[in-house]
């Protein structure tokens, strides 16, 4: 499972556990140890997701969606993804990490409902919507949203 600060934690806020003591421990301090301030006061737990972690942004208009090249990012430090997550370890991006059907599913699936929601609740958002997924066996997975160089219009009703 994974014990992860619930709140921003500059990506320091994520502890992948192997047991349930390891689980315990992370959510007794240990994710406080890894300095993600406030946010660590709090923990949430989640399923363990295996497969490639993936970031596909899409530039928004506050209601159309249109995809920029994912990337592949890895977290873990060490071979073979073996050791604690990190804020990033790094990326690399080419053309073939996600193919044109892919792509599409993720817009209609992913990012479309995203920006339509935020819009639909008062809070139109143009710039860049970060998606950050992980891609499993199962399908891909959200793991989280962030924006990028963009503005956040509330209404004003």
């Amino acid at each position: 499972m994974v014990v992860k600060a619930d709140g921003l934690a500059a990506g320091k806020g994520v502890v992948i556990c192997r047991t349930k003591e390891e689980a315990a421990s992370a959510a007794a301090g240990d994710v406080q140890r890894q300095d993600p301030g406030e946010a660590g006061r709090r923990v949430v737990l989640e399923e363990y997701l295996h497969g490639d972690e993936l970031s596909f942004l899409v530039l928004s208009d506050g209601e159309r969606v249109a995809p920029l090249v994912a990337a592949r990012t890895t977290k873990r430090i060490g071979d073979g993804d073996t050791g604690p997550n990190t804020g990033g370890m790094g990326a690399y991006s080419t053309a073939s990490i996600v193919d044109e059907p892919m792509t599409q599913w993720l817009l209609q699936h992913v990012a479309r409902p995203v920006v339509a929601g935020m819009k639909a609740e008062g809070a139109e958002y143009k710039g860049i919507l970060y998606c950050g997924l992980m891609m499993t066996a199962r399908g891909p997975m959200v793991l989280e949203f962030n924006c990028r160089f963009g503005i956040l219009k509330p209404s004003l009703s």
